[in-house]
């Protein structure tokens, strides 16, 4: 027997000459833009997720004209925790210098465009403080007498392992903070910029990477109001989409690790200006 079929019975997909479907229905078409959007939105929330993870709290700037050289060290100091912006010759290394708020720099001296003396010169005659390190070819004296005449804080000879690299840019970094070894304590903090590990009154406190970072930065600048913008800089690299909302959860997360009774209130906010570490610093 035959059944008649009627409109609402027809498929409300169909097929076109090139084989692109598209919808018959008001209701299919809800549906389908309904599927589309939470399809994007899931791609947002796994970028985010990935952002966060990834989250550092020292803005490295690499500026070496040598591809490989360059890309082993973004490497390895992502590793390390640092958010890494490079350039492949001075004139953009020095525009990254002046776009990005960078915490510390590794310069090669003999780039393109502009050299690394030049760059160095050009960043101390506008103010710009924060510690360089200098790359100089094997017997090159009068590099490194030019670099530190010119503001450089230190230089290593090429070539050069990479790990003596590090725990160079490891001392910059503490010497600009005014730290002269690598725990920082702050009453029953005490964090480890080395071992990347937060003790609690002795006790080891479990921390994402993001929390750590956010913590470790606030420590190193602790007396200091940071602002939810400029700790959101720090934290992520010029790739990352950014959104400065998400302190305030790490913020609230910091706090109920650190303080769970409520009594050390180590994370001070002050409305409309950001954050502050607040404890009294301990001698180490």
């Amino acid at each position: 027997m035959e059944v008649a079929s009627s409109p609402r019975a027809v498929s409300i997909l169909h097929f076109d000459s090139l084989g692109l479907f598209y919808c018959g229905s008001l209701a299919a078409k809800l549906f389908l833009f309904l599927f589309l959007f939470l399809f994007l939105f899931l791609c947002s929330v796994i970028l985010m997720v990935v952002s966060l993870v990834s989250g550092r709290a020292m803005r490295l700037l690499i500026v070496e004209d040598e591809a490989e050289l360059r890309q082993q060290l973004q490497q390895r100091f992502k590793a390390e925790g640092y958010a890494v912006d490079a350039a492949a010759d001075g004139e953009e290394g020095l525009y990254l210098a002046r776009e990005y708020p960078i915490d510390i720099a590794v310069v090669d001296i003999g780039l393109p465009k502009l050299s690394g003396i030049e760059l160095l010169q050009q960043l101390r005659s506008s103010g710009q403080s924060f510690p360089v390190l200098l790359l100089t070819a094997r017997g090159r004296w009068q590099d490194k007498v030019d670099g530190l005449d010119a503001g450089a804080d230190d230089y290593l000879v090429k070539p050069f392992h990479i790990e003596e690299l590090v725990a160079r840019i490891k001392a910059l970094v503490r010497r600009a903070a005014g730290l002269s070894q690598a725990e920082i304590v702050f009453g029953p903090v005490n964090l480890n910029t080395s071992t990347q590990q937060v003790l609690l009154n002795g006790s080891s406190l479990e921390l994402t990477a993001y929390e750590y970072k956010v913590l470790e930065y606030l420590m190193v600048n602790a007396g200091q109001v940071i602002s939810k913008t400029v700790l959101t800089d720090h934290i992520y690299d010029q790739d990352f989409e950014r959104d400065s909302n998400v302190i305030e959860v790490f913020i609230g997360r910091l706090r109920r690790k650190l303080d769970p009774d409520n009594r050390l209130q180590p994370i001070e906010t002050l409305r409309g200006r950001g954050y502050r570490f607040s404890l009294p610093q301990d001698d180490a």
